[in-house]
Parts: structure tokens; sequence; C-alpha cells
């Protein structure tokens, strides 16, 4: 047995020593047409790569946005070292229970407390960690109106915009540290029974005035309590802020869903007495968002520079959610490459890379997403090409590529985006399309079936970025926002 073993190992040694030295014989070969198939060089394709075309990058500010009944309305005050200072505060109004005419519990009623509860929504963007918040209710002066839409762009600057006008009187206050993520324990409210505790999921819960309740419900005049209408009529409802004088910290930009959210009243009734618990739910609707940027030096500069100098490019650009910034990018010369190349050029793939600076990923991490879109004739936004289609589209392009291959998530490793932009640069390159404008912007993750390109308030992220630049010496240029084009060359 041990012979044979031995002899096994023998020849085993001999047939790896072979395999070895084949290996080397093969790799040594000078001439590789001499394995597999011969190829004519004149009729050979192969493909090359331009990295090197311009592109011209700005900074400027995204349209007005949105923000009357969202499923995410932003609630923030976040002081960012970098951009400046955001806001944003919310615009609501209160309703009776079941939005329908309300019946005053029998009996002697006694409020024991009542609460805002805002449930979160698990976006946030900023410190949420040391900072320290305390969220302020007001009473709206005005009940926002149910046919009108609102954007980010309404303010109490402007005299002729009452929405977020409000009262000086505070009726609710809570500081708190921003938790979109923990589940709380409550006590649930059991009629004719003993109270149970329950988990709920994480919601901010800020007590409310008892005078506020008594005057405005349970004191009522039963014409105010016959008709929802004629109730948010009076009542017209609540403005919720972060107090800026009492945030520590750098802050942050939160969420909530108020299509959810609600105030709830805990009463005691005494019926000749007989005592029992209750909760008396007041729901929210109809609600807005009212979104603030006071920027800092250097992206006002930025701003004023785009304004000023629309052809010169901007080496650090700037991408900021809450309708704040996106990127304008232009590439002035493409047909150039047409000139230089010749017609017969086929473009294999191309690809926008958008890199975040060095040292501005800590300590807030970049966007996770970003969008590329372009403007039509009209300056209204619309799908490149490689983007157009998705679930649900109404026209899909042939050279649509899928969501996910389109790109625009942040990927962490190379701390880049990537866009395929093929078809879009085919047609800029054959002059097959004006580029009327092209934009980078931050969007929400939550749309997977379609490449999104709306404006929204409904992210709050930002990424400083490297823009276009020529400059090979400069230290960022390995970084800079550079198109991609591999290309081939047809032999005739």
């Amino acid at each position: 047995m041990l012979k044979d073993l031995k002899t096994y190992m023998k020849f085993f040694r001999l047939d790896l020593l072979t395999l070895l030295i084949s290996l080397f014989i093969l790799n040594s070969c000078k001439n590789e047409n001499t394995l597999g198939l011969a190829v004519d060089p004149s009729k050979q394709l192969s493909g090359s790569m331009i990295d090197t075309a311009t592109v011209i990058t700005t900074t400027v500010p995204v349209d007005s946005v949105l923000t009357t009944g969202i499923a995410k309305t932003p609630l923030a005050y976040f002081k960012d070292p970098v951009f400046g200072t955001t806001q944003a505060n919310i615009a609501t109004v209160l309703n009776l229970p079941g939005n329908v005419a309300y019946s005053l519990p029998t009996g002697t009623v006694t409020i024991d407390s009542a609460l805002l509860v805002m449930r979160y929504q698990s976006s946030f963007y900023g410190d949420s960690l040391t900072s320290t918040y305390t969220a302020n209710v007001y009473q709206l002066n005005a009940k926002p109106a149910s046919s009108t839409t609102y954007y980010s762009t309404h303010s109490t600057a402007n005299p002729n915009d009452n929405l977020f006008s409000h009262g000086t009187d505070l009726i609710g206050s809570k500081t708190f540290n921003c938790r979109p993520n923990t589940i709380l324990k409550i006590y649930d409210i059991v009629k004719g029974a003993k109270d149970t505790l329950k988990k709920v999921p994480a919601q901010l819960r800020i007590p409310i005035s008892k005078n506020f309740i008594t005057s405005n419900l349970f004191g009522a005049s039963t014409t105010t309590l016959s008709s929802n209408t004629i109730f948010t009529n009076q009542v017209r409802g609540l403005y919720i802020e972060l107090d800026k004088n009492k945030t520590t910290g750098v802050g942050g930009n939160m969420y909530f869903n108020i299509d959810s959210s609600h105030v709830d009243v805990y009463i005691r009734a005494n019926n000749a007495g007989t005592i029992d618990t209750s909760i008396v739910t007041l729901p929210l609707s109809n609600h807005s968002a009212q979104i603030l940027h006071t920027y800092s030096t250097d992206i006002t500069n930025a701003l004023a520079n785009s304004t000023s100098q629309p052809n010169t490019t901007q080496e650090t650009v700037y991408f900021q959610g809450l309708g704040g910034l996106r990127v304008k990018v232009s590439f002035p010369y493409l047909k150039n490459i047409i000139k230089s190349l010749g017609s017969d050029v086929v473009l294999n793939r191309a690809e926008l890379v958008v890199t975040a600076a060095p040292g501005s990923t800590i300590p807030f991490v970049p966007q996770p997403k970003l969008s590329l879109y372009r403007y039509d004739i009209a300056h209204v936004r619309t799908e490149v090409p490689d983007a157009m289609g998705g679930t649900g589209a109404t026209f899909v392009d042939p050279r649509f590529v899928s969501v996910g291959a389109f790109g625009g998530y942040y990927n962490n490793t190379q701390q880049a985006y990537h866009f395929i932009v093929t078809g879009y640069i085919e047609d800029l390159l054959r002059g097959k399309t004006v580029d009327y404008g092209t934009y980078i912007e931050p969007v929400d993750t939550t749309n997977i079936s379609t490449v999104d390109y709306n404006a929204t308030a409904q992210t709050a992220g930002r990424t400083v970025a490297i823009g276009g630049m020529t400059n090979k010496n400069s230290p960022n240029y390995q970084y800079r926002m550079r198109l991609n084009i591999i290309y081939t060359k047809i032999n005739q």
C-alpha cells in the first residue's frame, strides 16, 4: 500500500511539473496571432476611450418644489458648515374627530393631557447623535386653502402670502433628540378596562396646551362643532417649527408623515360618580412645508458666478436636497470629436462620472442618489434617452438601459456617482438634439420603477463634488467630473 502511494505521488509531481512548463512555454510566445483564429487587421474592430472631453459645470438653484400633501414632510434646522443654514417649517389643518360633526362627551370632562403625535419617516440628515432640538407649535393666522398648491418659495416675507403666518402664543413645545427609527412604548387607553402598554412606531410627541384644547374643542359652541368646515375655519391649524435658539449642535433635517399624525386628547369623563378615561383624536390634513436656505459665502459666490459667468466652469460644485442646489452640466465641444475622428465612428458607451470632493464626506455622508435630466425646447424637465423608460413609463426609448443601469447612486468605495448617457451623448454628437440645459440634482431614493427627475422636497442630503476642469496641475484633476466615451473606429 505504501509503495503504491509513493508511486502515485511520483507521477502526481511529474504531471504538475509538466503543466507548469507548458504554461511557461505558452506565455513566452511573442506572436499572439499564433494562438487562436487569425484576424485580418484591416477588418479588426478595437475600442478606444476619450476622457478629456470638456465638461463645464456651474452650481445653480433648484426650481421651487412642491410641498403640499407630500408623503414625507420636512422639519429642519441644520447649520451646515459648508452650505449654511436650512430651515423647514410645517403648516397643517387641525380637524374634528373623524372629520365630521362632533358631539361633546356627557358628564364633566377633565383634560389630563394633550399631545401632538407626529409619525417619523426614517429619512434624516444631520447630527442625530449629539444635537438636541426644541419643537414649537403655534396657531396659524389663516387656514391653508385645500384648493391651493403650495411650493417651497411661499414665505411670510410676501405680504400676499399668509400661509405660514402664525400667532405668537406658544401652544406646544418639546425638547428632544431625533430618533426616527426608535420604537416607543405608550399606554393604550381602553374604555371601561385597564389601560395597557403597547409598542408604537417612532414618533415625536409634543405636549399641547390644555387651554388651547378647551377653548377650541370642549368649550366651543355647538355651531362650531356641527361641521368640520366651520371648525377648521375657526381653529385654522397648527404651525410647527424647530427653535433655532434652542437647538444644540449643528442640528439636522427630519421628516414626518403628517397624514398619519394627529392630536390626541386624554380625558376623564365623570358621569354621576362614574369615571372613565378615553382619547379624543383630532387628525391633521392639508399640510405644506416652508423651506428657507441661508447660504454660506462660498455658496453665495458660486451662485453669483453662475449668473455672471455661465460659461466658466466651477471646479467645486454643490448638490443640496430640500429644493436647494443642483449642477448645470454642458459639453460644448462634443461635435469636434466627430470632426477630428471622422463620421465612421460608433459610440459604444458614454459615462458621466461625478466624484465627491476629497475630505467632504465626513462627518456628513454624500446624498445617496442624484439624477440627471435635460430641458426640452420649452425648458420643461424631461428624461435623457438612456433614462426614458421603466415600469409605468408613457414612452420607452429603445436606448433605455434600465433604472438601475442608468445610475446616479453613490458608490461608497469609489466615492462617486456614475451615469450611463450613451444615447444622449450620441444625439448631441450627431446634432440630433440640442442641449437646452442638462442638470444633475438630488432625488429621493424611494422611486425605483422609473428614473426620477422632478424637483423634490423629500430628500435632504447634500454633496460637495469636483466639477469640470482642464488644469492638469490641479491636485483635484484626477477627481474632476469627466465624460468617458468609448468608441469604435470602423475600417471601411
